[in-house]
């Protein structure tokens, strides 16, 4: 490898923790409206994408893991935070707080059946200049 080449060339998944892979196969693919692209509920677990980003949906205790739920939110990307907020309430998403501004984008956060934090996020401003 070069000094110019990149060792690491993106993120290929992001590992949830559940422990009722029904449901969450339900809540990933049904409530939040993602495409579902594996379902191995023999091998414990299911995928769903986002665009840019796997969601791995795995049954970790059945995988001789330890089920942990994730200590920050996964930012999802939506078009408006406000309309997409609104969808997911309509679906039973509870939401906790309000909808927040942090002066280049708008985040919304909620959790999934198992205590996974997620968000809705909006970029509105541009990022500013890599130093």
């Amino acid at each position: 490898m070069t000094d110019g080449e990149r060792l690491i060339e993106g993120v290929d998944f992001a590992a949830i923790s559940t422990k009722d892979l029904p449901k969450a196969v339900e809540f990933y693919g049904e409530t939040l409206g993602l495409p579902r692209s594996v379902y191995l509920e023999e091998r414990n677990y299911a995928e769903f994408e986002t665009g840019n980003l796997t969601l791995s949906v795995i049954d970790a205790e059945k995988m001789g893991m330890a089920h942990q739920v994730r200590g920050h939110e996964i930012a999802l990307h939506v078009a408006d935070v406000q309309e997409a907020r609104k969808t997911l309430e309509e679906r039973g998403v509870q939401f906790r707080g309000d909808t927040f501004d942090t002066g280049v984008c708008h985040m919304a956060l909620f959790n999934d059946p198992d205590g996974n934090p997620l968000m809705l996020h909006h970029r509105y401003a541009p990022r500013p200049p890599r130093s």
